[in-house]
């Protein structure tokens, strides 16, 4: 299986890019599920993962990185949150798979019933 490139490697990642790549790791899925219920401190983030902080971290930058989370600084607290909209890069470009998939599944409905019917 080829190895997977991280969009920074890419000569031009698009936002679309830098979304899926950062939510194809299972950790900042889960960090995105969490901050779905409010913003969070980056060590109560972190207690959840079983890495070191910098690792941690790290995957913290991917997500903001790709727009999808942003922190603020209170003293030596750093909170994390989501970025409203920032999936709907993702969400139009899965609807219009959908919408294709769907039409191009009618289409064989429709191909197999004329079949059947022109066996009868």
């Amino acid at each position: 299986m080829p190895k997977l490139s991280s969009p920074r490697r890419h000569p031009r990642p698009t936002p679309l890019d830098r979304v899926f790549y950062a939510l194809s790791d299972p950790t900042r899925r889960g960090v995105v599920q969490r901050l779905g219920r409010g913003a969070c401190p980056t060590m109560t983030l972190a207690r959840s993962s079983r890495m070191a902080l910098p690792s941690f971290t790290q995957h913290l930058d991917v997500l903001r990185d790709a727009g999808l989370v942003r922190s603020h600084k209170q003293g030596r607290v750093r909170t994390w949150e989501l970025v409203p909209g920032a999936m709907d890069t993702a969400r139009h470009w899965l609807e219009v798979q959908r919408d294709l998939w769907t039409a191009r599944l009618d289409q064989l409905d429709a191909h197999l019933l004329s079949l059947q019917e022109s066996r009868r």
